[in-house]
Order: C-alpha cells, then sequence, then structure tokens
C-alpha cells in the first residue's frame, strides 16, 4: 500500500491527459478508429500528435491550456530543476522547454524519402534543434515495411541520380516491422514509413523534414539540404530490447529514454521511475498502446486514459497509483538532454 503525504492533495501537478491535435497528410486515412474516434471522409489524416505545442490539457488545474503556454510559465515544475537549467544553457535550442513531439502516424500510402538534419545543422539555419526520432510498432500487417538508413555502398552521386530519375528507393535499406518492436532514427538518417503498420513516434520537439523524394505529388521538395543533411553512417535500425527491474528498455537514446512497464503489480510513480537512470524525478509521459488504466491519489479527481490515450506526469507530481484496467499495455517515455549531468 503506498502511503500518500497529506500535502499532495493541494498539488496542481498530478499527472494531467492531453487532448490530441491531428494533421491532414496527402498519405493519411479517412478512419483512424480504434486508436481515436474519428472517421472523416473529407480530408486524410495522417499523424495525431499528442505532445504537440498546440495540443491543449484534457483535465486537472490547467485544462484548457496549450502545451506550449504551459511549458513556458511553469517548466521547472514540469521537467525538473536541472533539466530546465540545461535548456537554458542555450545548447538544445532552447525556444521551447517542452523537450518531445509525440505522434502516431497513419500511413495509407508511402511517405516521402526525407532526412532530418541534426542539431549542429539545424542552428546554422536558425532552427532551435535537430531531429532525431524513433518509431515504436503499435501495429504492423504481414511485409509491413520501413525504409530506415542507406545501402552499404551507396554515394552521394548515386542518391543524386536516384532522385533524378525517380530510382533512390534503390539506394535504401529496407526493414520488415512487427509488433513490439521499436526503430531508432537519428538525425542525418535517409528514411521512408511505407503502409502497413500504425507507429508510435517519438522526436526532439521539431517538424524539421527534408523531402528528397516525394513520387511525384507536387509538394517541396528540399533537395540540396537533405543531401546536405544525410550520413553515410548512422545507428539507425531496430534496437534489442534490454531488460529492467518492473519493465523493459526499448531504447535509451541521446533525446529519449521509451520503456514498457510490466503492469502486473500496483504501480506507484516512485516505482515506475528508474533511479539509477533517473536519480531525481523529470518528466515522464505515459501512452496506453492497449488496454486502459486509471490513476488515482488522494484529494485528486481519477482519470482513466485507454488505447491511443496520453498523460504527462510533471517532475513535481505527487505520489499516485496507477491501475491496469484491463490488458494495459503502458509506455513510459521520458526526455534525455545532452550533456545533462
Amino acid at each position: 500500500m503506498t502511503a500518500f503525504p497529506e500535502k499532495s492533495a493541494a498539488s496542481p501537478w498530478f499527472p494531467f491527459k492531453i487532448a490530441p491535435s491531428f494533421a491532414d497528410r496527402v498519405w493519411g486515412t479517412s478512419d483512424l478508429r480504434p486508436w481515436f474516434d474519428i472517421a472523416v471522409k473529407e480530408k486524410l489524416i495522417g499523424e495525431a500528435w499528442l505532445t504537440g505545442d498546440q495540443c491543449t490539457v484534457a483535465s486537472g488545474a490547467f485544462s484548457g491550456q496549450r502545451l506550449d503556454a504551459l511549458f513556458a510559465a511553469h517548466g521547472e515544475a514540469l521537467v525538473g530543476p536541472a533539466a530546465l537549467k540545461q535548456l537554458s544553457s542555450g545548447s538544445t535550442g532552447a525556444n521551447s522547454p517542452s523537450p518531445l513531439l509525440i505522434k502516431v502516424i497513419f500511413a495509407r500510402e508511402k511517405l516521402s524519402v526525407q532526412v532530418h538534419p541534426d542539431d549542429e545543422m539545424a542552428h546554422k539555419y536558425g532552427e532551435p534543434r535537430g531531429k532525431t526520432e524513433c518509431w515504436y510498432v503499435l501495429e504492423s500487417t504481414p511485409g509491413a515495411q520501413v525504409a530506415c538508413g542507406l545501402k552499404p555502398g551507396v554515394t552521394l552521386d548515386d542518391l543524386k541520380a536516384g532522385i533524378a530519375d525517380g530510382t533512390l528507393e534503390n539506394s535504401l535499406k529496407m526493414l520488415e516491422l512487427a509488433r513490439g518492436e521499436l526503430i531508432y532514427v537519428d538525425a542525418g538518417t535517409v528514411h521512408a514509413i511505407w503502409p502497413g503498420a500504425i507507429l508510435l513516434e517519438t522526436q526532439q520537439n521539431c517538424d524539421l523534414t527534408y523531402r528528397m523524394y516525394d513520387y511525384g505529388r507536387g509538394r517541396e521538395l528540399h533537395i540540396e539540404k537533405s543531401l546536405e543533411a544525410v550520413k553515410f553512417s548512422t545507428h539507425a535500425g531496430i534496437v534489442n530490447p534490454v531488460k529492467r527491474p518492473g519493465g523493459i528498455i526499448l531504447v535509451d537514446g541521446a533525446y529519449f529514454r521509451i520503456e514498457r512497464i510490466e503492469t502486473a503489480a500496483g504501480l506507484s510513480n516512485a516505482s515506475l521511475r528508474n533511479p539509477a537512470a533517473e536519480p531525481e524525478p523529470g518528466l515522464a509521459y505515459l501512452f496506453a498502446a492497449a488496454g486502459s488504466a486509471r490513476i488515482t491519489a488522494p484529494g485528486f479527481d481519477a482519470i482513466e486514459f485507454s488505447k491511443g490515450g496520453l498523460v504527462a506526469v510533471p517532475a513535481r507530481s505527487p505520489e499516485f497509483v496507477i491501475e491496469d484496467r484491463g490488458s494495459l499495455e503502458l509506455i513510459r517515455i521520458t526526455p534525455h538532454w545532452p550533456g545533462a549531468a
């Protein structure tokens, strides 16, 4: 039984739900069910943004407030003092203390072949940060693939020729997907998502994308910058999970750690944290990849979230308990800052 401090009842920093926003994409779908109760005929939705700056708080003391405004006003309470100090140093481009952009990707057609800049290149062009990302496979049909990196021996001239004559796919390294896998895509990796899977994407809070090839859709290409951003050797690929007490580490990268949490026993916020990797509390996001959960604490209006739902846990959160309400698959996402102590 978890002992709760009496003062927790007055805190505004209990976990809170976030309402997603939905982005139209030419490669998207008109039906997001059962992940989200959305089925429309007049447009195609490709992305559900779960932590975008424009998303709004959907429960608790700050209900209705945009995330960018909340992070700007209360960064220390949300991310913790050490993380805020690192952000404020300017080394990571601190225009927004909100560190991660988390999305669910619904691809009905192939996305563009693209690449993202690293922090150094982003800074060169006046942007706050680059974009390293990863994909957790929520659903996958047999044979579903993504392009992740370049085949050995591919040169810059090969890329230029492939862009010009439409054969760029021949240079791409393809990966077959299976549910529950995680694919790491560090900045500079040439990549593309193909149909057949639904992916939970975690990335630096940046939406810089340089399109190299777009299958004749007529959208803007960014060939010069994409070629500048390309790295011919990266760490991209399927990550081998690592067991830890209470869960499985799916990836532990430069900008984020993602874990699948065991929910057989009762969970508290203290038991969620891995003290070896997180010596002090920081921001965390909890995502239901399946099933449903309920968060409770004295003096706190319990919140429930289910498949597709996301909850933010501030660094200053009082203690709480998570109940598995049935078939819960809980993903925990925490940010990193390069250079942080």
